[in-house]
C-alpha cells in the first residue's frame, strides 16, 4: 500500500504542479458540454422559407400563414418568379421554396384541387431534410382537412365517418422529441472518454521521454501498483468532472437524472477505470507522446464518436464495425447514461446488455496494461 500511495502522490504532483493544465483538465469538458450541447442539440426551428404567390388571394395568403403560424418556418422572402426562388436556394439564402399557382384561389373556390410546388434544399443534412419534409406534409394536410371540413359544412352534409382502426401513440421518456435529452447523456460519455484517454495515454510515455522510467523500474513497485497508482488520480479528476457535467446538464439544459444517481456514479467509475486502462495500455505501446496521441485519436476516439451509437444506430452496422465498437467501453457506457438519465432504468435492467460487458472490458484493459508493462521491463 505504501508503494501504491507513493506512485499516486507522484502522479498527483504532476497534476497539481501545472495550474494551467489542471484548469484545462477541469474546465474544458464543461466548456465543451455547453458549446456542443447548444450546438448539436438545438431543435429544427425557423426553417427559412421563400414564397412565389402568383395567386395573391385571401386563400393563398391563408395557406402561407399555416406554415408561418408556428416556429417551424420563417418567411424571409416573397419573390416574383421561380428563377428568383431557385437563385435564393442556390445561394443558401433559404432552405425551402413554395410556388402557388395563379389559379390557386379560383381552384379552391370551385372545389377543384390546387397544386402547390415546394422546393427543398437537399444539400442540408439528410435528417434535417426529412424533418422539413415531414413538417411540410403535415401542415399541408392540416390545411387541406380544414378546407374540406368547411366545404362539407357549407354543403349541409353532416358525415359521421369513423375509421375501422384507431391507434393511440404514446411516446415514453421523451414525448416532446427534445434532442437535448438524447444528445447530452451521449456528450457526457464522449467527453469523459476523450479526457480519460488523453490523460492516461501520456502518463507512461511521459516517464519514458523524461528518462524517469528506469528509476521506476529499479524500485520495488510492482507493475500493477504502478498502473493503479497512475490511474487513481485521474479517476478522481474524472469523477469531479462528471459531477460538474451532470450539474451543468441540469442547470443549463434542464436534464435530470431519472434513475438512481449513485448507480450512475458507480457505473461511471467502472467506465473511467476501463478508459484509463485503455489509455495506459496505449501509453505502454508508444515510444513518444506523439505516437500515443495518434493511437488515441485514430484507434479509439474517432471510432468511439462514429461507431459507439452516439449518432448512428449500431444495429445497421456491418459485422466488422459492429464488433469493433463492441471493444470500446464507451459503447456500453452510452447505453448506461441514456438508460439511467433518460429512461430511469435500474442497474439490474442494464446488467447483461451494458454493465457486465463494461466491467469485463475495464478489467481486461487494466490487466493488459499491467502485462504489457511487465513484458517491457
Amino acid at each position: 500500500m505504501k508503494r501504491l500511495w507513493a506512485v499516486m502522490k507522484k502522479e498527483f504532483y504532476h497534476i497539481w504542479r501545472d495550474p494551467r493544465t489542471l484548469a484545462l483538465i477541469l474546465g474544458l469538458p464543461a466548456v465543451l458540454l455547453i458549446l456542443l450541447g447548444y450546438g448539436i442539440s438545438g431543435e429544427n426551428l425557423n426553417t427559412t422559407l421563400a414564397v412565389v404567390d402568383n395567386s395573391k388571394t385571401d386563400a393563398s395568403r391563408a395557406y402561407i400563414e399555416k406554415f408561418t403560424a408556428s416556429q417551424d418556418f420563417k418567411l424571409v422572402y416573397s419573390v416574383d418568379n421561380e428563377a428568383q426562388l431557385t437563385d435564393l436556394i442556390d445561394r443558401s439564402a433559404v432552405s425551402v421554396g413554395m410556388i402557388l399557382p395563379e389559379d390557386f384561389g379560383r381552384q379552391l373556390a370551385t372545389n377543384q384541387p390546387a397544386t402547390v410546388q415546394v422546393l427543398v434544399d437537399g444539400s442540408m443534412s439528410p435528417t434535417d431534410s426529412m424533418t422539413v419534409q415531414l413538417k411540410l406534409s403535415a401542415i399541408s394536410q392540416m390545411a387541406s382537412q380544414e378546407i374540406l371540413t368547411k366545404r362539407l359544412s357549407l354543403s349541409g352534409i353532416n358525415l359521421n365517418i369513423q375509421l375501422p382502426i384507431q391507434d393511440t401513440i404514446r411516446i415514453l421518456y421523451n414525448p416532446n422529441g427534445d434532442q437535448k435529452l438524447y444528445m447530452i447523456p451521449g456528450l457526457i460519455a464522449i467527453l469523459l472518454q476523450v479526457q480519460t484517454l488523453l490523460l492516461s495515454a501520456l502518463s507512461i510515455v511521459r516517464e519514458r521521454e523524461q528518462g524517469t522510467m528506469e528509476q521506476l523500474i529499479v524500485t520495488p513497485v510492482k507493475a500493477w501498483e504502478l498502473m493503479l497508482g497512475k490511474i487513481i488520480p485521474y479517476l478522481l479528476v474524472s469523477l469531479i468532472n462528471l459531477f460538474v457535467l451532470l450539474w451543468l446538464s441540469k442547470l443549463l439544459f434542464g436534464i435530470q437524472v431519472a434513475g438512481n444517481y449513485w448507480d450512475l456514479i458507480l457505473l461511471s467509475g467502472f467506465f473511467i477505470i476501463g478508459s484509463l486502462g485503455m489509455g495506459v495500455l496505449i501509453s505502454n505501446l508508444s515510444q513518444t507522446q506523439m505516437q500515443a496521441v495518434y493511437l488515441v485519436v485514430f484507434v479509439v476516439l474517432i471510432p468511439a464518436i462514429i461507431l459507439s451509437g452516439l449518432m448512428f444506430s449500431r444495429a445497421n452496422m456491418p459485422f466488422f464495425t459492429y464488433w469493433y465498437s463492441a471493444l470500446l467501453p464507451v459503447t456500453y457506457y452510452l447505453e448506461i447514461t441514456r438508460g439511467i438519465i433518460l429512461r430511469g432504468a435500474a442497474t439490474q435492467t442494464l446488467f447483461l446488455p451494458a454493465v457486465l460487458p463494461l466491467v469485463i472490458l475495464s478489467v481486461v484493459y487494466f490487466a493488459l496494461s499491467v502485462l504489457v508493462f511487465r513484458k517491457r521491463i
